[in-house]
């Protein structure tokens, strides 16, 4: 599975679910793309669909991407 990372930059109306500035783990999602939503794995730890507009993409380098998703 491709991971994809992306930060948070908005989060009204989600303030419990989302922290702005935050990194989180993007779920593919070709269907909610096709309506500007994007799937993340919130604070739950369940994946839930939000705008997508919350949202930047990010790349790290990979050493630190690799970190991140390395399983404990």
């Amino acid at each position: 599975m491709e991971h994809q990372l992306v930060v948070c930059v908005k989060n009204k109306g989600y303030e419990a679910s989302l922290e702005v500035r935050k990194l989180y783990e993007a779920v593919s999602d070709p269907e909610a793309e096709e309506y500007q939503h994007i799937r993340v794995i919130d604070e739950s730890g369940e994946d839930y669909l939000y705008p997508k507009e919350y949202f930047v993409e990010v790349e790290l380098p990979r050493v630190v991407e690799e970190a991140i998703f390395r399983e404990a």
